[in-house]
């Protein structure tokens, strides 16, 4: 079988050694050194100011939408607009914390929102929470200039596309801050684990609070003694003194191990993915029986997973017949159009889906990309590719 994970960690076996030699030697595995190397060194990496590591991706996107209550850019009952196509803990964030969702349909092409598909939603809107579908992106500088013009926040949820660039950026980038997942399968994996990053001080010092139980002892020191004075606390009530609403949301020593010992890989994994993924879309391009992508203005496209959209109910049957019986494992592109989900459906009554969106839950599918294919395996996906 071509599984859609075929590792838990890139190198996996030297990866598991070291982790069970620093298992036995360390003393402290609750939340230390190791992931404050791992923030830092990713932060560098990704070219972003400030970096805070997490527990998992889901949560990564739950500490944004709560920081930014906290710290009163958003309010309860505002309409924040989200990728229709994409996964669940995108929206549920909006739901949990009492925001109005809006879905915003994405075109075929790039299976992401873009200028067009978010017009029509604009008035009224006080944030978009774009996802970077599958590695690919629409037109995000475009993007970016409409969400300034109308007063809109941006955050990306880059979960599914690290390393991949468009006009000279790496996504992730183009927002006030941005989310990661390290769970595995994931471009890095730590097990689990996540990240949001941002270049903004303030929405820093709310995400280092809300991430540990609302208290102030991962801050420096002078943001320490400002909180604490303005508190009116001293430093033993500080202790045990709660800023704002939060969750204990911290990640281990272990995940902030395993993503230093992953994160020289960066570059391996990224170009693995690209070439990957631009050797299945060769093999598709003659194929008449499903949609291609145009993704020219992109740099670098370093793919989650091999998206294939049919033209056609029945022809999505026969393809996902003909991959599970070669022996490859797929899925539903994501969680598909999320208004046609239980979830949703019961939380937001109502919804009119999105046609493009829907499209996609009905004819698509996908499959695994990462480093790990085996030259055996490319061709195997790739004849099924073609047709």
């Amino acid at each position: 079988m071509i599984k859609l994970i075929k590792s838990t960690f890139h190198r996996e076996a030297e990866t598991r050694r070291a982790l069970a030699e620093f298992v036995l030697r360390e003393d402290v595995l609750s939340m230390n050194e190791q992931c404050r190397t791992f923030e830092q060194a990713f932060a560098a990496r990704q070219g972003r100011r400030h970096a805070v590591f997490v527990g998992n991706g889901s949560v990564a996107d739950l500490l944004l939408i709560q920081a930014l209550l906290n710290e009163g850019r958003l309010r309860r009952g505002d309409r924040v607009g989200f990728s229709a196509l994409t996964w669940p803990t995108n929206v549920m964030p909006l739901i949990q914390l009492g925001l109005q969702p809006v879905p915003v349909d994405c075109e075929l092409e790039t299976l992401n929102v873009s200028p067009g598909t978010l017009e029509p939603h604009l008035a009224g809107l006080r944030a978009l929470f774009l996802t970077n579908v599958l590695g690919f992106c629409d037109d995000l500088p475009a993007l970016r200039v409409m969400c300034d013009d109308h007063g809109v926040l941006l955050l990306e949820d880059n979960c599914e596309a690290l390393g991949s660039r468009t006009a000279g950026t790496l996504l992730g980038n183009f927002s006030l801050a941005s989310t990661f997942s390290f769970f595995v399968g994931h471009h890095l994996s730590t097990v689990e684990g996540g990240m949001v990053c941002t270049d903004d001080e303030d929405l820093h010092e709310r995400l280092v609070i809300a991430r540990a139980h609302g208290w102030d002892r991962n801050l420096p020191p002078e943001r320490q003694a400002r909180l604490r004075a303005d508190a009116d606390v001293d430093d033993f009530y500080a202790r045990y003194t709660f800023h704002d609403v939060a969750s204990n949301f911290r990640p281990t020593e272990i995940n902030g191990f395993i993503g230093n010992r992953q994160i020289p890989y960066w570059d391996e994994i990224v170009d693995a993915r690209a070439a990957h993924f631009a050797r299945f879309c060769q093999a598709m391009a003659g194929n008449g029986d499903v949609h291609q992508y145009e993704l020219s203005h992109m740099d670098l496209v370093s793919n989650f997973a091999m998206p294939v959209v049919c033209r056609t109910p029945e022809l999505a049957g026969k393809y996902r017949a003909e991959f599970e019986a070669a022996g490859v494992e797929i899925r539903p592109v994501i969680a598909g159009d999320i208004t046609r989900q239980p979830f949703y459906r019961r939380h937001v009554p109502g919804t009119a889906e999105r046609p493009v969106a829907g499209l996609v839950h009905t004819n698509g599918f996908y499959f695994g990309n990462n480093p790990d294919l085996t030259e055996d395996e490319l061709a195997t996906l790739c004849e099924l590719l073609g047709g």
